[in-house]
């Protein structure tokens, strides 16, 4: 089952600020990183990060059993970096046949890792300690986006956690009707794929009867709609939202001092 609830302590100090506010200093905490592939920046980032993380109420456990497809997803770039880097320059640490490990690909293989945590992990953060209702309420009433994008992403949002329980439905049906792999791994394949088509024409079809839904209530209708929670947008968040930006520039700032800056482009 896909879980996106929030795991945050509610009466954390950071976890309290408003979403809009999180989602920006998230963002503008992300786009300084992304200049650079040198490892010191990342570094840097994912240790204040980690600092933080009292602060958003997240015990470090907790946010790894949230964070796992980071894990895999970087250990996917190190594999690929390590067979198929073009760029071989440093010192030979293994020579296996076709594959050749240099200094200089751990070197950038390291970088592109740390950056990948230090741009999504604020971000995990940032839903790990948001409501889904919250959120919507603060992108419509402080970040002036419309209300029918709004409320349809939140819709969506909450549909989520139903993939896997639709999936496992499906399969089970399958099953019941003699319809498995074995240890084939082209049926397994055949199956899989089979299997995820049939979940996607599931979600074309909820959406379409959501749309449907918000437009028969007036989602599109243009008259301002009230508000049951209002979201206030206060000089604690602001500081947030400079804060993040700060701790990103200085990051930055630290690797182009040490002389390991190596931008993305040029």
């Amino acid at each position: 089952m896909i879980d996106l609830a929030p795991i945050a302590r509610p009466d954390a100090p950071l976890a309290r600020r408003n979403p809009v506010a999180k989602l920006a200093a998230a963002v503008l905490f992300a786009i300084p990183l992304m200049a650079t592939l040198d490892p010191v920046a990342p570094a840097i980032a994912i240790a204040v990060e980690l600092a933080v993380l009292p602060l958003f109420g997240i015990h470090p456990r907790v946010l790894v059993r949230r964070a796992w497809p980071l894990l895999a997803a970087a250990g996917g770039v190190l594999v690929t970096l390590v067979l198929f880097a073009a760029d071989r320059s440093g010192r030979v640490l293994l020579d296996a046949g076709p594959v050749l490990v240099t200094s200089g690909v751990l070197v950038t293989a390291l970088g592109l890792v740390l950056r990948l945590f230090a741009v999504a992990l604020p971000g995990v953060i940032v839903f790990a300690t948001t409501d889904p209702t919250d959120l919507a309420d603060a992108l419509v009433q402080n970040a002036k986006v419309p209300a029918r994008f709004a409320i349809g992403a939140l819709a969506a949002f909450r549909l989520v956690p139903l993939l896997g329980a639709e999936w496992q439905m499906i399969a089970m049906a399958r099953r019941a009707r003699g319809v498995e792999a074995g240890r084939n791994p082209a049926a397994r394949l055949r199956l899989f794929v089979s299997t995820a088509f049939t979940l996607l024409v599931g979600a074309i079809r909820r959406g379409t009867r959501l749309a449907v839904a918000m437009d028969a209530r007036g989602f599109d209708s243009g008259v301002p709609r009230t508000f049951a929670r209002r979201q206030h947008f206060g000089a604690a968040d602001w500081l947030l939202v400079a804060g993040a930006t700060a701790v990103a520039g200085t990051a930055l700032a630290i690797s182009i001092t040490l002389g390991t800056f190596r931008p993305l482009i040029g």
